[in-house]
């Protein structure tokens, strides 16, 4: 899976849990995570999500280094190249 797919991926996922109106405005790998509407429980929202589009194992912990969307996509694709 590309950089690409796990974007597109993402940017789904991440507008179905945002707590902002995002409507359907592009998601990139620039964006930080906390300016789209991602609160602590959306957080836990959106690891489930990852986990159950992407077939991997994450913890809350796992986020903590994680700051934008581009980060997110390196972590994904490290756990789904594994």
């Amino acid at each position: 899976m590309d950089r690409n797919e796990i974007i597109e991926k993402l940017r789904t996922i991440v507008l179905r849990n945002s707590q902002s109106d995002l409507g359907q405005r592009a998601v990139s790998e620039q964006d930080r995570i906390d300016s789209l509407g991602i609160d602590s429980l959306a957080m836990l929202d959106l690891i489930y999500d990852l986990q159950q589009e992407f077939g991997i194992e994450m913890d809350p912990q796992d986020l903590i280094p994680v700051v934008t969307i581009g980060d997110l996509v390196t972590m994904i694709k490290s756990r789904v190249s594994a």
